[in-house]
């Protein structure tokens, strides 16, 4: 009987299937990324620890954890899935133009990048920008990201700092001219509509984005006339420039909005956010230049915004 060369590589479907399922150490997460069943990637997994005769997975109890072949076999797939999805991507792009390919938060999206976007793709009318607008964190070189810019606790390294939050209740002009209902001081929000993202209330009934204003300004047991959630915060926003309720005002987000009079802060009661946004950048892509251009963008806007 013939050996197999050990040198082999094992069908591509199953090394893809297999990079999904280690990197989110679930057959179900990487058949849902894959378009198959969960049981088509769990006959996969099986077929590929047969043709490499190791094994990659121990399965445990509705959990998977990788061997320490299987780490090898991730940190190869990653590297070489990553190299060959940058190549295909400048393969399928015309040689004149260059994309780049950026994730990050829709709130951040809808109400920062995407009103300053003009601005560069006018400067730089050869880079097409591919945006990601979603609370998924994204792994970059797996997922063929070049960029990201994320919310994360202060504390935490691993970016460029962008800029810190401030905030403040911000709401419609309109809200601000009620008689019946006057929004003077913190207190007076008990007479009105809260708006905030509806995956973010604690056990209190609170919404969680409120919460540390609200203990800033001593109201922890403030109990609003009623409270409108919604899945994003550019909705949360929107909403309160229709005069719907008063939302948190993350500054610089809002800072457009208050200036043009569509916002307004009913009373100067601003506190610093735990949060600030981060821009990652992936270490293959930096060597592009269409990404090394939209970097430096993206820190001069940052600058500028802080100033």
């Amino acid at each position: 009987m013939q050996n197999k060369p050990l040198d082999r590589l094992p069908p591509l479907d199953l090394l893809l299937s297999f990079e999904a399922a280690a990197r989110h150490l679930s057959f179900t997460k990487a058949a849902t990324e894959r378009f198959v069943t969960q049981s088509a990637v769990s006959r996969q997994m099986r077929a590929l620890e047969e043709e490499l005769g190791l094994t990659l997975f121990t399965r445990k109890h509705r959990a998977l954890v990788l061997t320490a072949e299987g780490q090898r076999l991730l940190a190869s797939c990653t590297s070489a899935l990553s190299t060959l999805r940058g190549t295909v991507r400048e393969l399928r792009t015309p040689q004149q133009r260059e994309m780049l390919a950026l994730t990050t938060t829709p709130g951040f999206a809808s109400l920062w990048l995407i009103p300053r976007l003009t601005a560069f793709t006018r400067a730089h009318p050869g880079i097409d920008v591919r945006m990601d607008a979603t609370l998924d964190n994204r792994n970059l070189a797996a997922e063929g990201f070049d960029l990201a810019i994320r919310y994360l606790p202060i504390g935490r390294s691993g970016g460029q700092r962008l800029f810190e939050e401030a905030m403040v209740p911000v709401c419609s002009p309109r809200l601000t001219a009620e008689l019946e209902q006057p929004l003077r001081q913190p207190s007076d929000l008990a007479r009105h509509t809260l708006l905030h993202l509806a995956m973010d209330s604690d056990v209190s009934g609170i919404p969680g984005e409120w919460e540390p204003w609200l203990q800033a300004w001593g109201l922890v047991d403030l109990r609003p006339a009623a409270k409108l959630s919604f899945t994003s915060y550019a909705e949360a926003i929107a909403a309160a420039v229709a005069g719907q309720g008063v939302a948190i005002g993350r500054r610089p987000l809002v800072d457009a909005l208050l200036a043009n009079g569509q916002l307004v802060t009913p009373f100067d009661a601003q506190v610093a956010s735990p949060r600030a946004y981060q821009l990652m950048v992936d270490l293959a892509s930096r060597s592009r230049p269409a990404v090394r251009a939209f970097e430096q963008w993206l820190l001069e806007q940052a600058v500028a915004t802080r100033a």
